[in-house]
């Protein structure tokens, strides 16, 4: 089993299938680039970096052979280039008339960085693998799409959780790249508070499990402690209280959806290390002093059943009032919201997303 995004994970659990879903990951086609010499922020270099990636639809090209319809998806925290190609997000955005037509963009969704089956640490490296942060993922994705694909401009980057952050780094550290920007779930201040708790206590978790033994650890199952308190954290993390009230209306059935989600966890439990550097790759996040120099159109979308990014938390719209061309939206919370995966959930925001291509074709 693949596993979904850290943070979108719970939706799936809590949700219900899709009735005649499209299935997008089998249509898309997968590809890989070779990054030779790359250096991360801190100063270390690997030799090599391989960025998987998936498409759909087909590239247009101009005379130079670059390809002009791009879009990139970026995924959330622990998940991959499927995670944004499941029903719930592709079914109401890549069909005839939606709003990713894939008649009219070529759609690209990475494996970022430490993620997926591009280069992480347990890849072989394990704890020795170079700390990278945000920026050095951002840079990943540039040299893949101008080294790798011929891409020298995106229609627009869709971002979710962590592709959100990552959208703000590259509003600021490739300006103008990108045509539009759409971050999803996210803020731009430093990721302190109750954000950087919840990511430590997982780090935390995996660090001092007595079976972790400095990073080489024979298998993620064994620790059980480490597991146990990453299980528990996302399943918080990503809830909805409204949606879980209602599904889980008195005390037995809370708890027996609870363990049942635990299993569903514990049964294909993340790569510790892996999930250590993920969480912690946000470490050097903070785009909120730059904002000003963003200055694509911008469509941020936060949900108010989000327990990571909290309404008013940051103060977003004064956040988003400081770039010149931004409009910030917070969907409503209901029974139906997917807390923190609202995100990969467009029925709930698909309007402002077409009322913003309108007003910026």
């Amino acid at each position: 089993m693949r596993i979904l995004g850290a943070l979108t994970l719970i939706a799936a659990l809590f949700g219900a299938g899709q009735a005649g879903a499209e299935d997008w990951q089998a249509r898309a086609e997968k590809h890989s680039v070779e990054l030779a010499d790359f250096s991360f922020g801190a100063g270390e270099t690997l030799p090599s970096v391989t960025m998987s990636y998936y498409t759909l639809g087909t590239p247009q090209r101009d005379a130079d052979g670059h390809i002009t319809n791009a879009v990139m998806l970026l995924h959330g925290t622990g998940g991959s280039g499927l995670s944004l190609l499941r029903p719930s997000f592709g079914d109401e955005l890549f069909g005839p008339g939606q709003p990713l037509d894939l008649a009219r963009y070529y759609v690209i969704s990475p494996d970022n960085l430490g993620h997926g089956d591009s280069s992480k640490p347990s890849d072989g490296l394990r704890a020795a693998f170079p700390r990278y942060d945000y920026d050095d993922m951002v840079e990943a994705e540039y040299r893949m799409l101008t080294e790798g694909m011929d891409v020298q401009g995106l229609e627009m980057i869709v971002g979710t959780s962590m592709g959100c952050m990552q959208g703000f780094v590259w509003g600021e550290e490739h300006p103008g790249f990108a045509r539009r920007l759409v971050p999803l779930a996210c803020n731009v201040i430093e990721i302190a508070g109750r954000n950087r708790m919840f990511r430590q206590m997982i780090i935390d978790g995996f660090e001092q499990d007595p079976a972790y033994a400095g990073g080489n650890y024979a298998e993620a199952g064994d620790l059980k402690r480490g597991v146990a308190i990453w299980a528990n954290a996302l399943i918080l993390a990503g809830s909805n209280p409204y949606r879980m009230q209602a599904e889980a209306p008195t005390r037995e059935a809370a708890v027996d959806q609870l363990h049942a989600a635990l299993e569903r966890f514990t049964a294909h439990p993340a790569d510790p290390n892996d999930t250590i550097y993920q969480f912690d790759a946000s470490r050097n996040y903070n785009p909120a002093p730059r904002l000003s120099e963003i200055t694509v159109p911008v469509l941020w979308i936060n949900s108010a059943d989000d327990f990571i990014n909290p309404p008013g938390l940051g103060d977003p719209e004064a956040k988003a009032a400081e770039m010149p061309n931004a409009r910030f939206v917070l969907v409503p919370a209901s029974e139906e919201t997917r807390g923190h995966g609202t995100h990969t959930w467009p029925m709930f925001w698909k309007d402002e997303l077409e009322t913003f291509l309108a007003d910026n074709p």
